[in-house]
Formats: C-alpha cells, structure tokens, sequence
C-alpha cells in the first residue's frame, strides 16, 4: 500500500464522487455564461487538478488564467496574511471572472482575491469552490458554486497539500491528525 495513504484516517471524496460534481459544476456554469466567454483563475498551487478537470467540463468558450498567493506557510490554518505570488496575466476589464478555488476555510484568503480582482473593473466575480469548510470561516462569505461542504478537518489530495506534499492523490482524504499536531 502506498505511504500516503496509510496517512490518512478517512478518504471523504474518492475519484468517481469529485468528477461527477465537476460535471455539474461546469454544467452549471456553462449554462449561466452561455451568452459569455469567462476568464476562469485558478488559484495555484491547490486549484490546478481542479480547473484542469473543471475547464474539460464546460462545454462553451472560456479563458484561463492563475493568480498565486501565499496565507498558510506550512501550517494548517490561514494566517490572514495574503500575498500574491504571481499575477494574471488576462486583461479581465469589462470581463465576467470566475475564481477558482480548491477549498475555503476562513473565507479571508478568497475575501482578498475578490477585492484585488475588482480592482481590474471586471464585468462580474463570481467563485466556484471545490469544499468549503462553513465551520472555519472567519467572515460572512458566499460562493456561487460549490462542490462539496466539509467539516472542520485537515484534508488532503486532489491538488490540497500538507506541505508540498499529497497533491497527487487522486481523491480527497482526511490528514492523520498525529502528522501535522
């Protein structure tokens, strides 16, 4: 058996559950911007397995872009503290924008990113988010799509990392707590 999984203590989310959401979430989203050509950002490092498998279900015209930021350093909850680490690249003025996120726990992060991306006059932000966590969040925040709801605990895989590492994993699973406390 692989290491990586004897580090978990529960998978949540396996393979077939998390591209069946993703076919709904681009559903949705093409549906709402048929008349539109989005500019979706991908929020690196987390969001990229994300919106690599979200862009292949959204059956209209788009655009991509990244924005890379910084708040949690090697621990495991938001500092509060945003940087951004690397800019779009995308004119998104008069452009209607999705950001898109791999998971949300205070919502200040995503708060930060909405307000820097408004900045750019776009026509419309919305956000699509993989899991929220309602539990952690710090602000009153909201999301237009959301893949799935979570509780307050320490998740890995599918683009999310303890560290740099379980990105790869290719489900979302529950960190053994002994590993990161």
């Amino acid at each position: 058996m692989n290491r990586m999984n004897c580090d978990l203590s529960d998978v949540l989310f396996d393979e077939f559950k998390i591209q069946n959401r993703i076919r709904e979430l681009g559903m949705l989203i093409a549906s709402d911007y048929k008349d539109s050509t989005p500019v979706l950002i991908g929020i690196l490092k987390g969001g990229f397995i994300f919106l690599s498998d979200l862009v292949r279900s959204i059956r209209i015209p788009l655009e991509i872009d990244f924005l890379a930021i910084s708040s949690y350093g090697s621990g495991t909850s938001s500092s509060g503290v945003v940087k951004i680490r690397k800019d779009i690249d995308i004119d998104i003025s008069g452009r209607d924008v999705i950001v898109v996120e791999d998971i949300v726990d205070s919502g200040l992060s995503l708060q930060y990113i909405r307000d820097y991306l408004l900045q750019h006059n776009p026509a419309s932000v919305r956000t699509c988010v993989l899991l929220d966590k309602p539990a952690s969040h710090k602000m009153d925040v909201s999301f237009e799509y959301v893949g799935f709801e979570i509780s307050d605990e320490f998740v890995v895989g599918y683009g999310l990392d303890f560290n740099e590492q379980y990105r790869n994993l290719p489900y979302i699973g529950i960190l053994k707590e002994s590993l990161y406390k």
